[in-house]
């Protein structure tokens, strides 16, 4: 997490956008053999809203995971345009 705040241009292995999604990026976080994924959007630029995250432990994302974490983004929008 720290090398997300601290640098410009992060690698795409630790920070990446979620293709098919709108506007979801996953964090990547080794902490020993585990691998965590959070799920994270942009509100105006620069500030990262981390939503959602899990242990990955499969190639694949696992879908219902990507589910939440748009239905909490729409969650965050609609909560703050109150």
């Amino acid at each position: 997490m720290q090398l997300i705040e601290t640098i410009d241009r992060v690698p795409e292995k630790y920070f990446q956008h979620l293709t098919g999604t709108t506007g979801l990026y996953e964090v990547r976080v080794e902490v020993g053999p585990n691998i965590y994924r959070v799920f994270c959007f942009f509100d105006k630029g620069q500030l990262i809203i981390l939503v959602n995250g899990f242990q990955k432990k499969t190639q694949k994302t696992p879908t219902n995971e990507i589910e939440l974490a748009e239905n909490l983004k729409k969650q965050y929008f609609h909560e703050k345009d109150k």
